[in-house]
């Protein structure tokens, strides 16, 4: 038998259930986006090479996946430049804002990873990476007059945003984990070509295509190139996905994916300088500059493992995305979409609203009915996401239709 729960605590679970519910719509409504390339990654445009292509030994697909997957490259440092290009409407600023809430609000300081490192999906950025071992790892992003640092070090996360002068301080799990079940220390965000490739080849099954597609010189590295799509491309939005592979690590060195509509890359993702030495101790050393403003993140593990929960059979399309926080998957391969319940009804108000936020928020969507009602699509170049009047939620790299299709068949 259950113990007894007062009207006061039924009450406040409720509430929790709700709030709950509201943030798992913030991470899908209007920064569709955000999920697309923090959480789902992709982008390399097939014209990698830097110069002319080198002779290696042939390989196989089976062959290349078995080197990417053994690699152990504990050490390294380098230049990476990452282009996104979404397809996102410029709202003056406020996409970082709505950015920031999708990935879960964070501590409030402006240098918290968890809502800078949001900036990474649109436009062209410049990253300064360095790497030894599992517990030592330092991202930088290079702006204009500053720059953002993230550092991990044993036990300590630090942060440090120069323009704001502000510090964030966290602390990583001491169980050999990140709270995701990955590497202790490796990056919540993608921030290499590495992190990418493994998100790809992690959704590969017998939908996709893998093929080895000739060789490549990426940052002056003899590299073999990876050609990964779906069989099928029709309902997806997903083109070809494209890995130049280090002949003699395995490790990838750029990424890159082309919607299944052409143009631009959506992301494109390489190392423009890299070297696998060891770098020197004092790069990760950090001490908050004196007069900064520190923020102590004492929740940063609660709501790493509030994410925790188990994905339920991703499969290509919505395992690009990160399928998790209890979202259940329908369809098969790049055609999969990733689908939950926010218990919130009234869909996304519509620009006939009174002016405000949520007026403004549905004006960007296009509306759509079906045999499941009426709803609300958001659409980037690669990411689409469905809010049903009725409080449900579709999103995939699948194209409108498949959605609303989708939607009547859940109804």
């Amino acid at each position: 038998m259950a113990p007894y729960e007062s009207d006061d605590s039924r009450s406040a679970e409720e509430a929790e259930e709700r709030h709950s519910a509201r943030r798992k719509a913030a991470r899908y409504v209007v920064p569709v986006a955000v999920v697309g390339v923090a959480a789902a990654t992709i982008g390399l445009v097939p014209a990698l090479a830097d110069s002319g292509d080198p002779d290696l030994p042939k390989i196989t697909a089976q062959q290349l996946v078995q080197k990417i997957a053994e690699s152990d490259v504990q050490q390294l440092s380098g230049t990476v430049k990452i282009t996104t290009d979404l397809g996102l409407p410029d709202l003056g600023g406020l996409e970082s804002g709505l950015a920031s809430g999708a990935a879960g609000n964070g501590s409030g300081s402006s240098a918290d990873p968890s809502a800078k490192l949001t900036e990474l999906a649109s436009g062209t950025h410049t990253l300064r990476v360095a790497a030894d071992g599992p517990d030592r790892q330092k991202v930088s992003l290079i702006e204009s007059a500053a720059e953002y640092s993230l550092i991990h070090d044993g036990k300590d996360v630090w942060g440090y945003d120069s323009k704001s002068d502000e510090v964030y301080h966290g602390t990583a799990d001491q169980d050999g984990k990140d709270g995701k079940g990955g590497e202790k220390g490796r990056a919540e965000v993608p921030a290499t070509p590495r992190d990418f490739a493994e998100e790809a080849l992690k959704a590969a099954d017998d939908t996709t295509s893998v093929t080895v597609d000739g060789t490549a010189q990426v940052a002056g590295r003899d590299a073999y190139k990876l050609v990964v799509k779906p069989k099928h491309a029709s309902g997806t939005t997903v083109g070809v996905i494209s890995i130049a592979v280090d002949a003699e690590t395995g490790m990838p060195l750029k990424f890159t994916l082309t919607p299944a509509s052409g143009g631009a890359a959506v992301v494109d993702v390489g190392f423009t300088q890299v070297s696998f030495a060891k770098p020197a101790a004092s790069t990760f050393d950090f001490t908050p500059p004196k007069g900064a403003k520190i923020t102590e993140d004492k929740d940063a593990a609660a709501r790493e493992h509030a994410s925790d929960a188990p994905h339920e059979g991703i499969a290509p399309g919505a395992g690009l995305l990160g399928g998790g926080d209890g979202a259940k998957v329908i369809g098969k391969g790049w055609n999969s979409i990733a689908t939950f319940d926010t218990g919130e009804k009234g869909g996304v108000p519509s620009s006939t609203g009174k002016g405000d936020m949520g007026g403004f928020l549905g004006s960007l969507g296009d509306q759509v009915s079906g045999g499941f009602g009426k709803g609300t699509v958001f659409s980037t170049r690669l990411i689409n996401a469905l809010i049903t009047d009725d409080g449900k939620v579709y999103v995939g790299a699948v194209t409108k239709d498949a959605l609303v299709k989708a939607a009547d068949a859940g109804k």
